[in-house]
């Protein structure tokens, strides 16, 4: 009888460890592929990755109107579809916020937005927040880039923009920019990773 209650207690001690020690799946890690979505568009329509059949890969990023990061960065990232979308890699900006918690971020304020800014990339809204956890999107902004495969769309760079947010003509490693390069160059990405600055997206 002690036998079995020692072995009980020990049993529900490994489990009770297993639970503060065992993390579930945060989102992807580089080399993951990233599923497909279907997203609404500030236009209306339905936009997924398929739809673009001459990628060679994209530039998606978790973006909003209300963060001041986001805001401070939205001619960079406008300057990244200018650059790269006729390249292969289109910037697809998608908005993860909950609009009851931030109405700044509702479809209404997003299409007022991109016409302000004259937006050339498509501006989606992650509807019910199923989208964002997948990628393991935590900040507006936060990029990754993808590479289409024969596998898939395998996730190639995660994290910033740059290295400074703060001032545009201060940056010294333009992280997503080098990443596409590489990529359209073939080379090995250097900095495959870092940390997202940016507001936290609100649920």
């Amino acid at each position: 009888m002690k036998t079995t209650q020692k072995l009980l207690t020990l049993f529900v001690l490994v489990l009770t460890i297993s639970a503060f020690t065992i993390k579930p799946k945060d989102g992807y890690k580089i080399g993951d592929i990233a599923t497909d979505f279907k997203l609404e568009n500030i236009d209306g329509s339905m936009v997924s990755l398929s739809d673009f059949n001459e990628a060679k890969g994209f530039i998606v990023t978790f973006t909003c109107n209300t963060c001041p990061y986001a805001v401070a960065y939205e001619d960079r990232i406008e300057a990244l579809n200018k650059k790269y979308a006729s390249k292969g890699y289109p910037v697809i900006a998608i908005m993860p916020n909950n609009t009851d918690v931030k109405p700044g971020d509702n479809m209404e304020a997003m299409q007022k937005r991109a016409k302000e800014k004259g937006f050339t990339f498509p501006y989606l809204i992650d509807k019910g927040q199923k989208i964002y956890p997948q990628y393991g999107a935590t900040k507006t902004p936060h990029v990754y880039v993808l590479q289409k495969t024969k596998k898939g769309n395998i996730v190639k760079y995660i994290g910033a923009i740059d290295d400074n947010f703060q001032d545009a003509n201060a940056v010294k490693t333009k992280y997503v920019e080098d990443a596409v390069n590489s990529l359209l160059s073939g080379n090995e990405i250097k900095v495959k990773e870092t940390k997202a600055i940016g507001c936290t997206i609100k649920v």
